[in-house]
């Protein structure tokens, strides 16, 4: 597929940096405890950036964190009609071996492009809440869904999914894409070792392109 144009619809801005919402900082403890680079949508995107969270293997050690960009994403509710959201979240998976557990009991299941997939699908389906759908039914809902994220995920090369070729740090980079109708989501994998999702709402995943974040404190 080809790329369209690159958030051809953001307003021009004369910042020389990216916009860090003040009502939406966190801490980058977790995000400064990683031994592996960041990822965030390239300067092509000029709209808020925010830290969302970082996940943890048993031993303590960071293996995945995501970034957010544009509107903070509300759960998207009953009857709430609100489909004006625009954003989209980058989420940055170490890619880590076969290896064995801390306590050399066990052996920990490896990362792939997949779990970023997994991971990009599980975090869209948190921001939505169908129509119609009782809140006390939204558990099993979620349930359901995100063992369909976990199969669709360990299939990127079956029909749900496109070939879409987008940059990372400024090389063209193939990713695997699908949408639905709560929004899109991406995965693929970068020359600097780590594995990238991305899931977003409102925005084009054609004219997304990603960098790696220099100064990670920047966002906390």
């Amino acid at each position: 597929m080809e790329m369209t144009s690159r958030w051809g619809d953001q307003s021009p801005t004369t910042r020389s940096g990216p916009d860090i919402s003040t009502a939406a900082r966190r801490p980058a403890d977790g995000f400064l405890m990683a031994t592996f680079p960041w990822y965030g949508l390239d300067e092509a995107f000029t709209g808020p950036r925010w830290l969302m969270q970082v996940g943890t293997s048993a031993d303590g050690s960071v293996e995945h964190g995501s970034i957010g960009h544009g509107d903070e994403p509300l759960v998207r509710s009953e009857g709430s009609g609100d489909d004006r959201e625009r954003f989209a979240v980058v989420v940055t998976v170490a890619a880590n071996p076969v290896r064995r557990s801390a306590d050399g009991s066990g052996v920990l299941e490896a990362t792939s492009v997949s779990s970023a997939a997994w991971l990009a699908g599980v975090g869209l389906l948190t921001m939505t809440w169908p129509g119609q759908m009782d809140h006390t039914l939204r558990d099993d809902w979620l349930d359901q869904q995100t063992e369909t994220a976990w199969v669709l995920a360990d299939d990127l090369h079956g029909p749900d999914w496109a070939v879409l070729s987008l940059p990372v740090d400024g090389q063209p980079t193939p990713f695997r894409y699908r949408e639905s109708e709560y929004g899109w989501v991406l995965a693929g994998s970068t020359e600097a070792g780590v594995h990238l999702g991305a899931y977003g709402r409102g925005m084009s995943a054609y004219g997304v392109g990603f960098s790696v974040i220099t100064d990670i404190r920047a966002y906390g």
